[in-house]
């Protein structure tokens, strides 16, 4: 094999895991139709699959474009492969590569977000774990009627103590997505199902505010407004 530098083996097997983990996932469902002599009909099947996967299909080609400038190639590959992007590697490598002042564009910050991811995953699994093996000890306890309201507030309290460090920095930029988001929240309640959906609307938003401002001339160097010359 050629010799290849980071980038070119980022991709390399970036690829390869994720055909593997591709064919792994739909391997799953056959051992078991094939190991239980349970087939599915092909008919419901069908039907089943007409009806949320045009859903799925559209959300997935979106985060990628929504995702991969934020997180980097490396921790991409390793984000969509092992899952949970936005409650848990999203906030993961952006906190990361802000308390290390770089992005995703740069050497550093490539380095940077693909290490939090793969700790993030790392992680997830031994916690994942140890919930398999204490499952059963603590589901009195995690179904505690005190504990509820905590449990209910998980990704509002992440999103809303991650958000609240950009928002910050960029405050007037963020006013009118977060309006309209609210306004569309508010408006059509039974959107709440479809978040995933939103969240590349919302960046798409924001990237067109963001260049009108700049057009503008309103943007300082944080993302502050600033008086136009005269």
């Amino acid at each position: 094999m050629r010799n290849m530098n980071y980038m070119d083996s980022i991709h390399h097997y970036g690829r390869i895991w994720g055909v593997a983990v591709g064919l792994i996932i739909f391997a799953f469902p056959f051992a078991l139709a094939i190991v239980f002599n349970a087939w599915p009909n092909g008919s419901e099947l069908l039907n089943g699959v007409l009806a949320v996967a045009p859903i799925y299909w559209a959300v997935g080609a979106i985060e990628v474009f929504t995702y991969v400038p934020m997180l980097g190639s490396g921790s991409s590959y390793l984000a969509f492969i092992t899952g949970n992007i936005s409650n848990l590697k999203a906030p993961c490598a952006l906190n990361c590569m802000e308390n290390a002042g770089v992005s995703a564009s740069t050497e550093e910050g490539e380095i940077i977000s693909t290490i939090s991811t793969a700790v993030s995953s790392i992680l997830t699994i031994f916690i994942i774990i140890l919930g398999v093996i204490l499952i059963m000890p603590l589901t009195p306890v995690l179904n505690s009627p005190t504990l509820a309201p905590a449990f209910n507030n998980l990704e509002p309290a992440l999103f809303g103590a991650l958000g609240m460090v950009y928002i910050s920095k960029n405050w007037k930029i963020a006013i009118v997505p977060c309006c309209l988001m609210l306004l569309v929240f508010i408006l059509i309640p039974g959107m709440g199902a479809n978040v995933g959906i939103m969240v590349p609307v919302g960046a798409i938003i924001t990237i067109i505010v963001a260049r009108v401002f700049y057009n503008k001339g309103w943007l300082g160097a944080k993302g502050s407004v600033v008086a136009e010359d005269k």
